[in-house]
């Protein structure tokens, strides 16, 4: 069973990671489906979207909970019915769930190298200068992640990454920093942390 690690971010959140190793039918076997979640998976197209959505299963199964447990609201936002806060992520290999207290953000994104020739869509290109590219990708990534976090916190329609959402400078060795969200007229602060698991950035994010 590919359970691949847990990381405990404070005394009330952790994330926990499952490594796709399994074919989808291996993964469809292990877990149990209500009738929207069996609707919803055959309607996907990839393979590997149907793997991360059945390795997000085999992780809620894995910490005590069922697919049973999750519902959606009408904004497509998870939820636990135990009123535990959850966030979920999957990149190609890796799926990965947060449960916490407090209401967080997560996101899990492969290293790629065309995050840097995007990144001006979505980022203040200034925080990758002087910088070697390997560490760029790496940067730029993880400011994604930053913003898709905060995003799905909000959840919120018409909030733009580069216009709404701007992260304030940081070095890729203090794995943490502070963001703001700037919409409606209301500015919220936001604290953020990283790390990088083999070649993905792991992001998450929570409200001050």
């Amino acid at each position: 069973m590919p359970f691949y690690r847990e990381i405990h971010v404070n005394q009330t959140t952790t994330i926990y990671i499952w490594k796709i190793d399994e074919d989808y039918n291996t993964l469809f076997r292990q877990v149990s489906l209500k009738d929207t979640s069996l609707a919803r998976l055959e309607c996907m197209k990839s393979e590997s979207h149907q793997n991360g959505f059945l390795a997000v299963r085999m992780l809620l199964q894995h910490i005590g909970y069922t697919d049973f447990d999750l519902f959606y609201d009408d904004f497509g936002k998870p939820h636990l019915k135990d009123e535990k806060h959850i966030s979920i992520s999957h990149s190609s290999d890796f799926s990965a769930v947060l449960i916490s207290d407090t209401l967080m953000g997560i996101d899990l994104e492969i290293l790629k190298d065309k995050i840097v020739t995007i990144a001006p869509r979505f980022m203040d290109i200034h925080h990758l200068e002087n910088l070697n590219q390997p560490d760029k990708i790496k940067k730029a990534t993880v400011v994604w992640g930053i913003k898709e976090s905060i995003f799905k916190i909000k959840n919120e329609k018409g909030i733009s990454f580069p216009k709404h959402i701007f992260e304030k400078e940081f070095c890729l060795t203090d794995k943490k920093g502070l963001a703001q969200l700037k919409f409606n007229n209301v500015t919220e602060e936001y604290s953020f942390q990283f790390e990088f698991v083999d070649n993905y950035a792991l992001v998450c994010a929570f409200q001050n």
